[in-house]
């Protein structure tokens, strides 16, 4: 990289000066190389970046940081859910330890960045919304202990939206504080599946933080083409994924659908619409909550596609597992795009 500038330095100076187009054109080359080597000053550039996958579900995290190329290590990953842990191991390779509550922090090898998807239920509409008051609430501070002993570069948290206005807003800040308290510079946002391709509403709060001082962070901002409906679903599904008589009947008079495909959602209240993407999978919602146009329910490799998993993923476990598993998910294509993001920044 120093070499290169060295010799851009001396075509402009031998030759560029008498063409003032050509000598602005080389600055701006100079610039991002520049700007490149300032990036690379944060983050090791010598090996892969070593992460742990804490509450690691299926690996959404994993399947993003896989989907960047050579560049990131799994050092470590955990999750206290039999299943996820299967799953886990049969498509990464790496076998997930259990709960995170009963491992020592130097237990945990040293990492360069720690991902986590915390369990969201104590802060959704969905649970008793009672935060830090709940038990799993506080898996947030294991987040926070695992932080302050392994001392990583930096770190990205995903959650339900509704974490930002948990009471009033103080949960949220209560967690920033911890976070900041522990010498990082800390961003957040909320994001929505929908803006990265995905078919899915399913906006999700996002924090990201760096130890130290940092510069040239940016949200992703440019929209990805949302992938159609027709290229998610399947041609053909087992019969077992199709609603009864009585419930197609019901659905029928309740609600009259010109889009095909569609995702016939209900919500609480027993109100019927339907969109050409889907509503937010949710791992304890009702059995027939999202129905393809209002006749079956999705089918698992369906349901992994809506969060961004590729084919290649590998279904090792029972529908109804798989169900609560896509249900928990991170939308792989947007923590993707947060972590490209989180990676281009530089000492401050």
């Amino acid at each position: 990289m120093t070499e290169g500038l060295e010799a851009l330095d001396k075509i402009a100076r031998v030759v560029l000066d008498y063409h003032p187009k050509r000598k602005m054109k080389a600055a701006r080359k100079r610039k991002r190389m520049k700007s490149a080597i300032d990036r690379a000053a944060f983050w090791p550039t010598n090996r892969p970046l070593r992460y742990a996958d804490l509450f690691c579900g299926i690996g959404g995290f994993h399947a993003a940081a896989d989907s960047l190329g050579n560049g990131m290590e799994c050092i470590f990953a955990c999750d206290i859910d039999d299943a996820c842990r299967t799953a886990y191991k049969e498509n990464y390779g790496l076998e997930p330890k259990a709960d995170i509550r009963t491992i020592a922090a130097k237990e945990i090898p040293d990492m360069d960045i720690l991902l986590a998807g915390f369990p969201c239920q104590p802060f959704s509409i969905i649970g008793s919304r009672e935060g830090f008051a709940d038990a799993r609430g506080t898996l947030f501070f294991e987040i926070a202990r695992i932080i302050d002993a392994k001392k990583p570069l930096g770190f990205i948290l995903e959650n339900v939206r509704q974490l930002s206005s948990h009471s009033g807003g103080e949960t949220l800040r209560r967690i920033l504080e911890v976070l900041r308290g522990l010498g990082y510079t800390v961003e957040h946002r909320i994001l929505n599946a929908l803006d990265f391709g995905l078919p899915q509403k399913r906006e999700r709060i996002l924090i990201v933080g760096w130890r130290g001082e940092v510069a040239g962070f940016r949200w992703p901002e440019e929209k990805m083409p949302m992938k159609p409906l027709s290229e998610v679903l399947e041609k053909t599904v087992d019969a077992r994924h199709y609603v009864s008589e009585r419930i197609l009947k019901a659905r029928k008079r309740a609600h009259t659908s010109k889009i095909v495909p569609s995702i016939w959602h209900e919500n609480k209240a027993g109100n019927i619409s339907s969109h050409p993407f889907s509503c937010a999978l949710r791992a304890g919602a009702s059995y027939n909550y999202l129905l393809v146009n209002g006749e079956r329910r999705l089918a698992p490799r369906e349901m992994l596609r809506l969060q961004g998993f590729p084919d290649t993923f590998k279904l090792v476990c029972a529908d109804g597992e798989t169900r609560k598993q896509a249900g928990n998910a991170v939308p792989v294509p947007m923590v993707k795009a947060v972590l490209e993001a989180a990676l281009h920044v530089r000492k401050s």
